[in-house]
């Protein structure tokens, strides 16, 4: 049994508190108070912590070594990540893809049989892209003439059998680039690099196998286009304007992931050439180009009618950093409330995954907390010191301080 003073249950509009959470095994089995606790039920007092759903990050990039780095070598640089995502209360997330393909499919196995500790992973293998565009990392993969480098595409042929290789693959989601981006050299956000054609087959044969679709896109004709054709995420879309967004309202089965912390972050250290200094020049060069309409990204609140979810876009920024996405969008002007749903409730039903988001009998057992009171400062959830993973205990009572296990009743 989790006990707490104060208890969020990820559908409130506030906390309420205090709670006891009774775990049997890798599930919640009872919310409430004065519950009646099996015989040898151990208590976890988490004293005067608030208490919340495991947090859901629906944007992440596990696997971003440099170019030289062997398959191998990938592979062991994300087990640090995955235990950093997972020690901040990241409890599932979604990882948006890589350049070796099989590495995160391998990684999500591997997290699933207890071989690595980690996050619960859902996977888009790979970013389908069209030559030349943002996907296509041929160029700063050619030390690594053994690799394969992308899952590029062109025409809705190419495009069709991208999708059914991705699926072999061992898929969850099907991403894709609408547009351009910001991190290569050949990289240009302003641009749409699939014709209307092109999306609408990609989504629609996604569709057919049972995949939904992210797409990846940053201006107002990318993400008209991916919207109309049916795609399930919009990310990022910092270059849209306000009307194009409400596009996304017009569909409840569409979600916008802004990777608000990456704008946020840019900005903020625009003319830190210290922050610069490890960091490709053409990024910089792309931000201060784009500046005026970055801005007005982050300093108009998104309408309410958007569902909204949590993306943090790490590696970006060191995965450690990962919780400062709800500080950015709070600074954007979400409620805290509104961001932590967007990292609980709507995350779960942005991934289709009903056993998790919330804090209710018959769902996993996923659960955090942290001293203080993220609706009063979001701030605390960058302080998460107790995590529950499926009903096992990753972090909290003997390990970061504070939480005290009580024996047993």
């Amino acid at each position: 049994m989790v006990t707490a003073r104060r208890f969020w249950d990820g559908v409130s509009r506030s906390p309420t508190g205090p709670v006891e959470v009774l775990v049997q095994g890798r599930t919640i089995t009872a919310v409430g108070n004065g519950l009646e606790r099996p015989r040898g039920t151990s208590v976890i007092d988490l004293e005067d912590r608030t208490l919340l759903p495991g947090f859901i990050d629906c944007h992440v990039h596990t696997v971003d070594s440099p170019p030289e780095t062997t398959i191998s070598g990938q592979t062991l640089a994300a087990l640090p990540a995955l235990r950093s995502l997972l020690a901040n209360g990241f409890t599932t997330v979604r990882d948006l893809g890589c350049a070796d393909r099989s590495v995160t499919v391998d990684l999500r196995q591997a997290q699933r049989d207890g071989i690595v500790q980690g996050p619960a992973m859902i996977v888009a293998p790979h970013i389908i892209s069209a030559r030349g565009g943002h996907g296509d990392k041929s160029i700063a993969f050619a030390p690594r003439f053994d690799v394969e480098v992308g899952t590029l595409a062109d025409g809705v042929e190419e495009i069709l059998r991208a999708v059914r290789s991705e699926v072999r693959l061992g898929a969850d989601w099907i991403k894709f680039a609408a547009t351009g981006g910001f991190n290569f050299p050949q990289d240009d956000p302003e641009r749409v690099t699939y014709t209307a054609e092109e999306m609408t087959a990609l989504v629609a044969a996604a569709r057919d196998l049972g995949m939904p679709s992210a797409a990846h896109a940053f201006n107002d004709e990318g993400v008209r286009r991916c919207v109309h054709a049916g795609v399930r995420t919009v990310e990022h879309a910092a270059l849209a304007a306000p009307d194009t967004l409400a596009l996304i309202a017009g569909r409840r089965d569409c979600w916008l992931v802004p990777t608000h912390m990456v704008t946020v972050g840019h900005l903020a250290h625009l003319d830190d050439d210290a922050f610069w200094t490890d960091k490709p020049a053409h990024v910089r060069e792309k931000v201060r180009q784009h500046e005026d309409r970055l801005r007005r990204s982050i300093s108009t609140p998104i309408s309410d009618d958007i569902r909204v979810a949590f993306g943090s876009d790490s590696s970006v920024f060191p995965h450690e950093e990962n919780w400062r996405e709800f500080t950015a969008m709070v600074s954007t002007g979400m409620t805290p409330l509104r961001a932590l749903r967007a990292a609980t409730v709507e995350a779960a039903a942005l991934l289709a995954v009903p056993d998790r988001g919330a804090v209710r009998p018959g769902l996993l057992a996923d659960l955090v907390a942290m001293p203080g009171n993220p609706f009063d400062d979001i701030a605390a959830t960058g302080e998460v010191d107790f995590v529950m993973q499926h009903g096992a205990v990753v972090s909290g009572p003997g390990q970061r301080g504070g939480a005290v296990a009580r024996g047993q009743a």
